[in-house]
């Protein structure tokens, strides 16, 4: 049996897994010794329990009271905490991090940049910041997202539809990551939104990883949520086509 293998994950979903091996990857090359991660609207708290398991220092942050109770009940291990505070209250506090994880939330965000300055207040000077987002044009985004958000506003048949299709296969709404009462896209990026986000809050984009391609578009979805070697290779073939068609972006940031 491998490290790799040894490693407890709570994700089943093999991009899900891959994205925290990611974020785990980068910190382990990074990080000084006793350093102190930030994980920013941490949801269920999937990715902070996993790099406290890792030995990382981890305060995990949200707004959601629901989120934070349930990630506090599950799991608890001495080197992580989480507290029910936006990034900015952290901000006003004095708190500083040697990296902070802002993973699956820019995306949620009607003024993403609002938080990127709180986040750049809050990184030490040599600091890193991850940041994970779904591509806004990539599969997932063109043939589910965008056509469910048109089809909710319009309220017509493939809505209810759709309604029905949930119920059927019992989807809740929620996910592993998070409890939040909302979930919805409202931004969608490219390669260059970001890059041109992350310049005009004084960051620079020192890596582009690939999360996966078409895993997550039915009907392949629906096959492959069963079979995980399915997973497996939708994430190896995002991993050799461009950055730009994947279905989500894994980022390194530092400060300019």
């Amino acid at each position: 049996m491998t490290k790799k293998d040894k490693i407890m994950y709570e994700y089943d979903r093999i991009a899900d897994r891959k994205r925290v091996d990611f974020i785990a990857g980068v910190l382990g090359a990074n990080l000084p010794a006793g350093a102190q991660v930030l994980d920013v609207g941490c949801g269920n708290g999937v990715i902070s329990r996993h790099l406290g398991r890792l030995g990382f220092r981890v305060t995990g942050i949200d707004v959601s009271e629901r989120t934070i109770e349930k990630a506090r009940s599950i799991h608890p291990l001495p080197n992580v905490e989480f507290i029910t505070k936006s990034a900015e209250d952290l901000v006003a506090e004095g708190s500083r991090y040697d990296a902070v994880i802002c993973s699956e939330v820019l995306e949620h965000l009607d003024n993403p940049g609002s938080l990127l300055d709180v986040l750049y207040a809050s990184l030490k000077e040599t600091g890193t910041l991850i940041v994970t987002v779904p591509n806004g044009h990539g599969p997932r985004e063109s043939f589910v997202t965008k056509p469910v958000l048109r089809a909710r506003r319009r309220n017509n048949w493939l809505w209810r539809t759709i309604v029905g299709a949930k119920k059927m296969f019992g989807y809740s709404g929620t996910t592993v990551q998070s409890d939040a009462d909302n979930l919805d896209h409202v931004q969608f990026f490219s390669r260059r939104d970001l890059e041109a986000l992350s310049a005009a809050h004084k960051f620079r984009i020192t890596r582009f990883g690939s999360a996966n391609f078409v895993e997550d578009v039915f009907p392949f979805s629906f096959l492959a949520k069963r079979v995980p070697l399915l997973q497996r290779m939708d994430c190896a073939l995002a991993d050799r086509l461009p950055v730009e068609m994947s279905g989500g972006f894994f980022t390194v940031w530092e400060k300019r």
